[in-house]
């Protein structure tokens, strides 16, 4: 089994484990107890989820080949998860199962630009989902031209606020959308470890960033479709936007973004 796989794995279900507390779980402890983890132990995991200690382990060192639907539901529920933890730990069991067939994205035949030059009174972008601005109409432009200006060879929001000379400056909200960020690349990681460039931008932002590092080792995952973005700009000054996002039905993996 893939090595990175199994790596995936095992740091996701022990910080999952990490974070439950005995009485969230329905366990009770007593005051003098010896506890050694911050969480659940292994064997309280694998009794909620109704398997063998054995077989939790198997799956903590990183291996899910094989798990049925049943296991990983239950796995699922003993851990508390969230819908979108639920789904990566899908896509996490599917590439254990299809090393081989995993989903792929396709080049967009959709004019990308002339969807985002549609709109004209609102900044609108289209992304790729690890964040590559791959189209912008002229307000977007002028709002990401420290993007644009500091990253030209691959503008893309997340490396921009890891490793953008302007970054700090220019994102208000940067320690959140870092942890934010990190958290959407792992997702993908998990969905599409095959996308063009997406591997290489993990190991960008490992070797440049402490901080995507430190985000990147709390195995936290995240999808976003919608919020608040505040930047700080050199010549519109402090911005704060709404944002709503749409999947583009002729360019599947693709994202309109439009802020407002």
């Amino acid at each position: 089994m893939d090595e990175l796989l199994k790596q995936e794995v095992k740091d996701f279900l022990t910080t999952r484990r990490a974070r439950i507390k005995p009485a969230a779980a329905g366990l009770e402890t007593q005051p003098w107890s010896d506890r050694r983890v911050p969480g659940l132990r292994r064997e309280e995991v694998a009794d909620l989820a109704g398997i063998s200690l054995e077989y939790y382990i198997r799956f903590e060192r990183g291996n899910l080949k094989g798990a049925s639907t049943e296991i990983l539901q239950s796995l699922a529920k003993a851990l508390q998860l969230s819908p979108i933890e639920r789904e990566h730990l899908n896509n996490l069991a599917y590439r254990a199962d299809h090393p081989r067939n995993l989903p792929t994205v396709e080049t967009p035949t959709a004019p990308l630009q002339d969807i985002v030059d549609a709109v004209t009174d609102k900044p609108a972008w289209i992304r790729n989902e690890q964040m590559d601005i791959l189209a912008t109409n002229q307000l977007c432009a002028e709002l990401y031209a420290p993007i644009l200006r500091d990253l030209p060879d691959r503008p893309n929001t997340a490396r921009h606020c890891f490793i953008g000379a302007t970054a700090a400056e220019f994102w208000v909200d940067r320690e959140q959308f870092s942890a934010e960020f990190a958290a959407k690349l792992r997702l993908e990681y998990a969905r599409r470890p095959s996308a063009p460039g997406l591997k290489e931008l993990i190991d960008e932002l490992h070797q440049k960033s402490s901080v995507f590092r430190q985000n990147w080792a709390s195995a936290d995952v995240l999808s976003f479709g919608s919020g608040i973005k505040r930047f700080r700009h050199p010549t519109l000054g402090e911005r704060a936007y709404e944002y709503e996002t749409f999947s583009l039905n002729s360019a599947p993996g693709y994202v309109l973004s439009i802020y407002f």
